[in-house]
């Protein structure tokens, strides 16, 4: 049975109202989320979940705001004794622009991508801003990307699940770890979406859905999903990841 550990790489933060993340809740709160690449340690491939963004703000504010050091895509893979050519395998949660700058520089990698993911960005609607195909045009001509379109096992311990929840090709990473099964959410929430406060549970709201979603039911739902799924939550850009070496 192939385990890994998940290693959390800081690759970028963003600020902006809570209430991106947590759906009618937080309006008005300001709020620093960290963009991370993933590093799944075990078996004989280098294997990343996303890449993060190309050129990050490193600053002590956000590193203070989310508690942990903020790397250049260089940087971070060799705390781990890793350059980008070293990488095998990158499994996009989605294609974002903040989760796939650096993929250029994996040249050797494969990058499993679902099929919906690779039709929005090449043609987004105008609400969908943050997809720029540029990020993805050397892999794309090198024939780096194996197309997914649908759920099951992409190498020995690691699975993934289309949750069309943030966007319509998201991916949940499955991950076989020492300590039971983890997902790392194919969309972007907070540990708070799973384990609302009690004023939203009160309104009999189990998870809050994200602020940026296809579908707000759907969205909800999909949650409740993963959450029964999975032994541990990994949510894409929870903040209490960023001073952690290894989450599970």
């Amino acid at each position: 049975m192939s385990q890994y550990q998940i290693h959390p790489i800081v690759m970028g933060t963003k600020i902006f109202d809570k209430s991106m993340m947590t759906y009618q809740y937080g309006t008005g709160e300001r709020y620093t989320i960290p963009i991370y690449c993933w590093y799944l340690e075990g078996g004989d491939q280098k294997i990343l979940v996303d890449t993060g963004e190309l050129s990050p703000i490193q600053s002590s504010d956000r590193e203070s705001a989310i508690g942990g050091k903020i790397y250049k895509f260089e940087e971070g893979l060799a705390k781990w004794g890793m350059t980008p050519e070293d990488i095998d395998v990158v499994l996009h949660t989605h294609l974002h622009n903040d989760h796939c700058e650096n993929d250029y520089k994996c040249t050797n990698a494969r990058f499993y991508v679902h099929q919906k993911e690779l039709e929005t960005i090449h043609a987004p609607h105008p609400l969908d801003y943050r997809y720029m195909e540029d990020y993805i045009s050397e892999i794309e001509e090198n024939n780096q990307i194996q197309v997914v379109s649908e759920d099951g096992e992409i190498i020995p311990g690691i699975s993934v699940i289309n949750t069309p929840v943030h966007t319509e090709g998201g991916l949940t990473v499955m991950v076989d770890t020492p300590s039971g099964r983890a997902a790392i959410t194919g969309f972007c929430v907070i540990m708070e979406n799973f384990k609302p406060p009690k004023e939203i549970r009160a309104m009999e709201m189990d998870v809050i859905p994200p602020g940026t979603h296809v579908n707000v039911y759907q969205a909800y739902d999909w949650m409740l999903k993963i959450r029964d799924m999975a032994d541990i939550l990994i949510p894409l850009h929870e903040p209490c990841f960023a001073g952690m070496d290894v989450v599970a």
